[in-house]
């Protein structure tokens, strides 16, 4: 019977621990947001687990009250009763007084401990971890009795803890942060992808759009050495005559290559009479241009291009120069990825050779190549492009055939473990005014 009794007991304190684990993991797993939708909608059970987790310090604070009483009872209780049932049980069986007692102490404390372990700790964990809202919404009512009944004594311990933790300079917080930075969102969305829960195309917008607000119109731009500009004292018939380029507005300058006075649309140009095309001077058919600095981030190129109602925005440097142009579709590019139509000139893209080597355009951003190939090659705020790149690493300008070896940056794998280094030969290919036009990129050891 003591046996019985002691197996009883441990069992009902052991459901008390595992109530208290099952509330203390479920509550931090349970997706809070999803909790407001659903108390927002008229759920009860819902609305009441909202105000657990509002107080989820406190809640947790008496969960591993709980958890430490029904524990130490469980221990208190084996001994008296399924040790005692256990000592009589080896007596019966002449067992000497000596040995029976010893023996059955620690068999009653190890069964004890088992019993607590799995079904009071483990179990309940495991489950409050997988089902989360169900649990969290089940138990929200007789939580809120709980600490109401024992808050007192929750709130003495906790303030006891508190007050040791401002003495080493800590300010306790009541409730757990929810948010996530940029960077924990970059690695969940990295995540899901690998497992399968995003495709390629969502997972490639995602990460766009979390670099987006931290982009530059410095960044975004398309160069002033790649910009066609037209000067304000020529005819309006050399607008038309760049109909071809693909490009539909361009930049009027003045007196210099720095000096933009406005931008020029063709389809303002188209409207004229062909006849008045030779005779009217571009300049007099610009509009007022939108600068905006190379360091403005793109939401607000966006903003004042929107403001603004503007297409294009000219993009000037520290120096006043003119450092090239940026358009709605250029800060769109950046979030979407490259977009084509009908009026766009061919542009060469990243190939893979049969032997797993890239050919790239060295005027290609970093970042994109890494989207494109996988391989993340160093960034620096010295350059943004490949071409960039290689000039850093050389320190000179580069000729035909010049090769170096990049080591990629440092990876940690998914367990935490570092990767090994991981290196690339990057190869000049073609120059182009002076700088790599082509480079061939492939892993090396």
């Amino acid at each position: 019977m003591l046996i019985l009794a002691g197996l009883g007991l441990i069992l009902a304190l052991t459901v008390a621990t595992g109530y208290f684990v099952a509330q203390e993991f479920s509550y931090v797993a349970v997706d809070r947001s999803r909790l407001r939708t659903l108390a927002a909608d008229g759920d009860a059970a819902a609305a009441r687990a909202l105000r657990v987790t509002a107080r989820l310090s406190f809640v947790l604070s008496g969960a591993q009250v709980g958890i430490t009483i029904t524990a130490l009872l469980a221990g208190y209780f084996a001994e008296p009763y399924l040790g005692q049932g256990l000592e009589n049980l080896l007596g019966a069986a002449d067992v000497p007084d000596a040995v029976s007692r010893s023996v059955s102490v620690i068999l009653a404390l190890l069964l004890a401990t088992i019993i607590q372990m799995v079904l009071g700790e483990l179990a309940p964990k495991n489950l409050a971890i997988a089902k989360a809202e169900a649990i969290a919404l089940r138990l929200a009512r007789s939580t809120l009795l709980y600490l109401t009944i024992a808050g007192p004594l929750i709130h003495l311990f906790d303030s006891a803890s508190n007050r040791i933790l401002r003495r080493v300079g800590i300010e306790p917080v009541e409730e757990l942060p929810q948010g996530a930075t940029a960077k924990e969102l970059d690695r969940i969305i990295e995540t899901s992808y690998e497992q399968g829960l995003l495709d390629q195309d969502t997972m490639r917008l995602l990460d766009r759009g979390l670099d987006f607000r931290g982009r530059t119109a410095g960044e975004a731009m398309v160069p002033r050495v790649d910009v066609i500009t037209v000067h304000r004292e020529e005819p309006l018939t050399r607008v038309v005559e760049l109909q071809d380029t693909g490009h539909s507005r361009f930049p009027v300058i003045g007196a210099s290559v720095d000096e933009v006075i406005g931008v020029v649309a063709i389809g303002e140009v188209v409207e004229l009479e062909p006849a008045d095309r030779a005779t009217i001077a571009v300049g007099s058919l610009a509009s007022q241009p939108v600068a905006v600095p190379t360091t403005l981030p793109l939401p607000a190129v966006l903003d004042r291009l929107r403001v603004a109602r503007r297409q294009l925005a000219i993009v000037v440097d520290e120096y006043g120069g003119f450092a090239g142009i940026v358009s709605l579709e250029d800060i769109a590019e950046e979030l979407v990825g490259e977009i084509r139509d009908e009026d766009d000139l061919p542009e060469t893209g990243l190939v893979q050779g049969g032997d797993g080597s890239w050919v790239v355009p060295a005027r290609r951003r970093v970042d994109e190549v890494a989207e494109v190939t996988g391989v993340q090659l160093p960034e620096s705020d010295d350059y943004e492009t490949v071409s960039g790149l290689v000039m850093a690493r050389l320190g000179r300008i580069p000729d035909v055939g010049d090769s170096l070896i990049i080591e990629l940056p440092h990876r940690i794998d998914h367990d935490g473990r570092p990767v090994p280094p991981e290196y690339v030969r990057l190869t000049v290919q073609t120059i182009e005014r002076r700088v790599p036009g082509i480079v061939v990129m492939e892993r090396t050891a």
